[in-house]
């Protein structure tokens, strides 16, 4: 892969919405559940990077017509890209299997034939935005609602979708900064972790893996966050199997150390793999409960991963 040069992309907090007298001050987008991604548009050709700097370009190669929909010959996007089931949901887990075409939801510009736009309020990079780019076949500029909060909220909920950002009018954007300025409000809840370990599986998981055991990073130590045991399919266990066998170790990387039932059965990698995870709930020992696996996460860096704050838009 290319080496790590280019933009971090601005990032949200995980916060509840805004209150009715605010709801105006702020605009709403539906939170698309993929792989964020800054594209380079330069004279007919695109580069993508991830948010830790990577060249991901390779991966999508029906992005490669995107410039023609551009009206610049030289334009800076920021977006998710993402994987529709056939409702038109976007669904993490059929990204990460490559199962189905991908598109590029672009919800940002940050510059124009070399103007820098990140300056500028967010209601006016939306609308050079609708003006830059023409809808195609992999890449859409999704609507956005200024007011609302709720409804789009409700609407989210009844679609089964992650959630929805609120973004608040008059704001800039920040590279490389997690800002209140964006606030990601969740529907269902979803984490990011670092696998730190696996059990030993049974029955039909004799040859690979029960649970993979996962953790989060709190004042630079890897907390154990607990394990997750569904999500996967034949193919998976065995893959991932391979690649912890890659990763073996015989130090504990979390600080301090799981139970004494978990360890017993426990074995170590290194903390280098990042995963996204659906669970019920945070318990009071900081552990995730009824998790299931979503997919990696190869996109993210793991000493960026923290136990997100549990605020939620559910009921």
């Amino acid at each position: 892969m290319a080496a790590r040069t280019g933009i971090v992309p601005m990032k949200a907090v995980t916060g509840a919405l805004p209150g009715p007298a605010e709801d105006d001050s702020w605009a709403y987008e539906i939170k698309w559940d993929g792989y964020r991604a800054i594209a380079f548009v330069d004279d007919g050709a695109v580069r993508f990077q991830s948010t830790n700097l990577l060249d991901l370009t390779a991966r999508w190669p029906e992005m490669a017509t995107l410039p023609t929909a551009v009206h610049a010959d030289r334009a800076i996007l920021d977006g998710e890209m993402v994987a529709l089931a056939p409702d038109g949901t976007p669904r993490f887990e059929l990204l990460q299997r490559g199962e189905v075409p991908v598109t590029y939801v672009v919800f940002d510009v940050l510059s124009i034939d070399g103007r820098d736009t990140m300056g500028l309020p967010y209601e006016d990079r939306r609308r050079l935005l609708t003006d830059l780019i023409d809808a195609g076949d992999h890449w859409i500029v999704p609507a956005h609602h200024v007011g609302g909060g709720q409804a789009l909220l409700q609407a989210a909920r009844e679609r089964s979708l992650e959630g929805i950002v609120a973004k608040r009018l008059g704001s800039t954007y920040q590279p490389g900064k997690r800002s209140p300025a964006w606030r990601k409000v969740k529907v269902r809840r979803e984490q990011e972790v670092v696998i730190g370990g696996w059990t030993k599986g049974g029955g039909n998981r004799e040859d690979v893996f029960g649970a993979i055991l996962v953790g989060y990073y709190q004042d630079a130590r890897l907390h154990f966050g607990g394990a997750v045991g569904t999500g996967f399919d034949r193919r998976l266990l065995q893959s991932l199997q391979r690649t912890f066998a890659e990763l073996a170790t015989d130090e504990c990387p979390f600080d301090p150390p799981p139970p004494a039932a978990v360890r017993r059965t426990a074995r170590w990698v290194r903390p280098e793999l990042v995963c996204e995870i659906a669970f019920a709930e945070w318990t009071f020992d900081g552990v995730v409960r009824q998790a299931s696996f979503l997919g990696l996460r190869d996109d993210k860096d793991p000493r960026e991963v923290i136990r997100e704050p549990d605020a939620t838009g559910l009921a």
